[in-house]
């Protein structure tokens, strides 16, 4: 890891190292803060969490061959450490201090919703002509977002990285971190609303993202979402825009849908046009698309690269994963749920075939509407072409009961909880159904899609 000797580290954290003089100039060979994952030469990092206290592990990761361990208290004689009083800080300081030895540009993405699948299809698209490191899982907040740092190596040309935030101050502090030299903000939604209050406050709290931003950067925001259009500049940036309406510097248009195969369009670039096969369903695939393409052009993809990166995009499972067995298929979409990407799975499911049934759970971080929310999603649900819902969670009874006075067609159930509507399960899905499952991941409706699949024999 370049330049990462233990006195660099120190130095970079403002810790002191205590151990063999002779050690100070040794490059670690990677930086942990999980026990399991020590290696031969690594730095331990202990954080006392909520479940565990990483302290607790030093005898472990030593007889891993760490070679050393950064702690908020001294561990036993003999072992090398560098002392601190916060491990979090000192993780972010070092990540900052490590990204600026590498010099390798980073896009950093942003935005309430479709953060996880920007990502993805971005990197797809910049992995055609550059080494990509990119977040890998939920690596997107002031913990995660270090440790990807650290997985970067100097042959790394590019890294992709997820930033997720919850309250005000975060963006600024993960911004600090990355600085990103191009950033991407896909939209904003009713995200985090017990903090944020509302969208002018998720607004506020996302563009701290811009509080780095050099004359030199790129800023890449979805000109269709009407808060983000009111960004005309930033620091002497003027935004690259993306979205479907013509005025937008990006812009898709001839939108035709495959059923579940995915989604086609017409991709508008001020350096040319192609038509583009994206192979997942859903109109904000498109949207998906365009960032991907605005992303491309900013580091000099030529059309034919950017049309192969969105051509091989693959989904991550609990993301949209579509799971086709011998009985079902499975819209496994339950990592996380707000109202705007909930109406944007039920759109999807609409393009299924036999009886598409939606088994959605409750969303979290609502704030004070939250069961307004609910059933705002439970209208918008009777008025789609889809069969039946069934959901649980206490929240969900707001919307399982707007849907059922908005359509008498459309059938409804609401359970109490998860076990409740797993136990029933076998009875609300049948044979040939097209089943999306959603909630957020609290709710862990991933057990729902692993029984879907034991009822179908399959296993992974």
């Amino acid at each position: 890891m370049k330049n990462l000797t233990l006195s660099n580290i120190a130095s970079a954290c403002g810790g002191k190292y205590v151990g063999p003089q002779e050690l100070k100039d040794f490059v670690v060979t990677a930086i942990t803060t999980d026990s399991r994952k020590a290696t031969d030469g690594c730095l331990f990092v202990a954080i006392q969490g909520e479940r565990a206290d990483g302290h607790k592990f030093i005898p472990q990761v030593m007889e891993k061959g760490a070679a050393a361990v950064l702690a908020e208290k001294a561990p036993a004689d003999g072992t090398p450490y560098i002392l601190t009083d916060s491990s979090l800080r000192a993780v972010k300081d070092i990540a900052e201090f490590y990204l600026k030895q590498l010099n390798i540009p980073v896009v950093g993405i942003a935005g309430s919703v479709g953060k996880t699948s920007t990502k993805e299809m971005t990197a797809s698209v910049l992995g055609q002509k550059f080494r990509v490191l990119k977040t890998e899982g939920n690596f997107n907040n002031e913990l995660g977002v270090p440790l990807t740092i650290f997985r970067l190596r100097d042959e790394d040309e590019l890294a992709v990285l997820e930033m997720g935030i919850s309250d005000f101050g975060e963006m600024h502090r993960l911004a600090k971190i990355v600085r990103p030299d191009t950033s991407i903000m896909t939209n904003i939604g009713f995200c985090h609303l017990e903090n944020l209050k509302d969208r002018d406050g998720v607004l506020k709290a996302k563009s701290e993202i811009y509080d780095f931003l050099r004359p030199d950067d790129h800023v890449i925001i979805n000109g269709d979402d009407d808060k983000l259009h009111t960004i005309k500049e930033i620091n002497g940036v003027r935004p690259v825009t993306y979205g479907l309406d013509s005025s937008n510097d990006v812009w898709a248009d001839e939108i035709v849908s495959m059923g579940l195969k995915g989604i086609s369009c017409h991709i508008h670039t001020g350096k040319g046009d192609f038509r583009v096969n994206i192979p997942m369903p859903g109109r904000h695939m498109v949207y998906n698309a365009l960032a991907g393409t605005a992303a491309g052009l900013v580091y000099g993809l030529d059309i034919s690269l950017i049309k192969k990166g969105i051509e091989s995009f693959a989904s991550l499972g609990g993301r949209f994963n579509m799971i086709e067995t011998d009985k079902f298929m499975i819209i496994d979409d339950c990592y996380n749920a707000n109202p705007v990407s909930m109406k944007a799975s039920l759109d999807v499911l609409q393009d299924g075939s036999g009886r598409k049934t939606a088994i959605l759970g409750d969303m979290g971080e609502l704030g004070e509407n939250e069961k307004e929310l609910h059933a705002d999603v439970g209208v918008y649900a009777a008025s789609l072409d889809i069969d039946a819902v069934y959901c649980a969670g206490p929240l969900m009874e707001n919307l399982a009961e707007a849907a059922k006075k908005a359509s008498s067609k459309l059938e409804v159930r609401h359970f109490a909880d998860l076990e409740d509507l797993r136990s029933h399960l076998s009875e609300i899905v049948g044979e040939g159904d097209t089943i999306l499952v959603k909630a957020s991941h609290f709710m862990h409706f991933e057990k729902i899609v692993d029984d879907l699949r034991n009822v179908s024999g399959q296993t992974n």
